[in-house]
């Protein structure tokens, strides 16, 4: 039960670096409206697809067509093992936590997850 414990503290701790990367990227970028807005910076070349922002590092990543980013366990397991302190989870233990985290999460397709509207 204290693996499922440290898995769901990542799992918000993922949601919460989601919140503070979409705060930072519209500060720098104030014509930016959502977050999704990215890719079509990317593609368009005026943003890299990776890089950094203030003290956050970023990698343009998937979104549903809505405009809500989406994520999958081994996103949630690398964000784990790039912390200063790492934090190696099972997929099984992110499993849990996703699942014990529900509504505020939402599986939008097998394995991939959505933070709820």
């Amino acid at each position: 039960m204290e693996r499922v414990g440290a898995a769901r503290d990542l799992v918000l701790g993922y949601v919460r670096a989601l919140n503070a990367i979409d705060e930072a990227m519209r500060v720098a970028i104030p014509s930016l409206e959502r977050l999704a807005d990215v890719l079509g910076l990317a593609r368009s070349r005026r943003i890299s697809r990776s890089g950094h922002i203030g003290t956050y590092s970023y990698t343009v990543v998937d979104f549903e067509a809505d405009g809500s980013e989406v994520f999958d366990l081994w996103r949630l397991r690398w964000y784990g093992l790039s912390l200063p302190e790492a934090v190696d989870v099972t997929d099984e233990d992110l499993r849990s936590a996703v699942r014990s985290l529900q509504p505020l999460l939402t599986e939008v397709r097998p394995g991939w997850f959505s933070v709820a509207s």
